[in-house]
């Protein structure tokens, strides 16, 4: 459990982050600023997307052509955004991208892939410094701003209004799920995620599993991934009201890895409406293995938020993990940019 913190609908402290940005703004300097900042109904702000750099090109500036002064600032924010769990799961696919050319290099000289596979794996633009960060509108003076931080496997994206933060949808994924080469063998930057949700569904008698299994075709990633319906409408597999006391825990604990990813006043918000609302409310649907080394997929749906997780690696079984936390309301803070736009004009 954790501490639940009362207040704002959005209590982390918009005024808190957009100390930060603007911090991390004036360590660039006129040229950089210019790469960085977008006005805010920018149709691009938007857009998602998870992909390489390599397969989709981004907007913003470019990580790794920061100064240390900025790089420095810019972790000011990401801090402020998340735990230090969070902040560490962000920053280490960052750092798996570092590696992951040389880890398919290996596997092409295991002839575990071949000559066009590897030569189409080099183009891809991986790297820690291939992630973009963009200023959506005027931090320092107006009341609706916006920032994103994308690239490989990641996607943040933060929207203010009125001081009411919003952070999703919110994407994380890592290729490999197990690293199983180089010095960094055995690393797992998002274990959790997958050994709760295993550990949930073999928890599940034969009658719950038929309940909770939704379809025989394997999705091959999330199901609402760019330029895929971004809503599920319909709630599938099995009801937590059908779950055990001892189920419903592993629900909690698996649904918290997600929610604690976040700084603790906006994991208190999304914890209250999960107490609020109840277990009972939410849908956990399962496709495929159910072992790690197996390709395998989760839905977590309730009246609230969505999480997706996805693993279908493709030279080994299980080994290329994408999630998404998705506020069912405010994914960019939709439902409250409309409110806000009904009483100001722009």
């Amino acid at each position: 459990m954790i501490l639940v913190i009362s207040g704002n609908s959005y209590s982390q402290s918009s005024a808190n982050l957009a100390k930060t940005i603007i911090g991390f703004q004036s360590t660039l300097n006129e040229e950089e600023l210019k790469l960085a900042t977008f006005k805010f109904n920018d149709t691009l702000r938007t857009k998602w997307t998870n992909l390489p750099v390599g397969l989709a090109e981004r907007s913003g500036i470019k990580y790794g052509d920061l100064s240390e002064e900025s790089k420095i600032s810019f972790h000011d924010i990401l801090t402020t955004v998340f735990s230090s769990q969070g902040y560490l799961k962000t920053t280490n696919i960052m750092h798996v991208d570092d590696y992951l050319l040389e880890i398919y290099e290996i596997a092409h000289s295991n002839k575990l892939i071949d000559d066009q596979v590897i030569a189409e794996l080099r183009i891809f633009k991986w790297g820690h410094g291939y992630y973009y960060i963009s200023i959506w509108g005027n931090v320092l003076e107006e009341d609706v701003w916006g920032l994103k931080l994308e690239g490989h496997h990641i996607s943040l994206n933060i929207t203010s209004v009125n001081g009411q933060v919003s952070i999703t949808p919110f994407f994380l994924g890592t290729d490999p799920a197990l690293v199983r080469v180089t010095q960094y063998a055995g690393m797992r930057p998002l274990s959790k995620e997958e050994d709760y949700g295993l550990e949930l569904f073999n928890m599940f008698s034969q009658e719950q599993k038929i309940k909770a299994i939704i379809s025989e075709d394997f999705p091959e990633d999330i199901i609402t991934a760019p330029g895929k319906p971004q809503r599920l409408t319909t709630y599938q597999g099995i009801k937590g009201s059908e779950l055990n006391i001892e189920q419903k825990k592993q629900l909690e604990y698996l649904i918290m890895e997600y929610l604690r990813n976040f700084e603790r006043d906006k994991a208190g918000y999304y914890y209250e409406k999960l107490i609020k609302n109840g277990l009972n409310e939410i849908y956990f649907g399962w496709i495929g293995g159910n072992e790690r080394i197996s390709n395998h997929y989760y839905v977590i749906n309730g009246p609230d938020f969505l999480i997706e997780y996805d693993n279908a690696g493709w030279i080994y079984e299980g080994d290329h993990i994408h999630t998404i936390f998705r506020d069912k309301r405010d994914d960019f803070s939709e439902d409250i940019l409309k409110a806000h736009y009904l009483k100001h004009k722009h």
